[in-house]
């Protein structure tokens, strides 16, 4: 079955009415062992729990986990999945308010996320809306990512 297509939001004033709106799920993603070494290379975090499976066996974890920052990267693309905003000149990330993982990430699982549109408030011409999500892998009791985050919307 195909993942559903983005809830559009037509303008500011469709933002705030969508005020304690839940999206998703966004279709499952892999976690690979490659991706989590791409992101290491990027960021050249290269703590063994990432990125060396026989250190990461012995770890309380039993294997590699992907960096939590990894997880917080993924928003923007499960964002795009989850939501578009049509109707304005410019959306930018704000910011994080409060991030917590309560699960590792385990490499090789799959993932897929939530989110909740907050009450938006104007902030001179722009409007700033929070957005908490949710990351979920699967067969994970807890979520591996809760993040309260924030956008700037620049009417058009």
């Amino acid at each position: 079955m195909p993942d559903p297509a983005p809830v559009e939001f037509a303008g500011l004033a469709a933002l705030r009415a969508a005020a304690g709106r839940e999206l998703g799920p966004s279709g499952w993603f892999a976690v690979t062992q490659e991706r989590v070494d791409d992101f290491a290379r990027v960021t050249e975090d290269w703590q063994p729990i990432h990125c060396d499976p026989a250190v990461a066996a012995a770890s309380l974890f039993g294997g590699t986990i992907a960096h939590g920052y990894l997880s917080v990267a993924l928003l923007s693309r499960f964002a795009r999945e989850l939501y578009t905003i049509t109707g304005t000149r410019t959306v930018v990330n704000y910011g994080l308010d409060r991030v917590r993982f309560p699960a590792p990430l385990r490499v090789g699982a799959r993932v897929r996320a939530r989110a909740q549109i907050g009450a938006a408030a104007e902030r001179g011409a722009l409007l700033d809306v929070p957005v908490t999500y949710t990351l979920e892998a699967e067969g994970e009791a807890r979520p591996v990512l809760v993040a309260e985050t924030r956008i700037l919307v620049d009417a058009a």
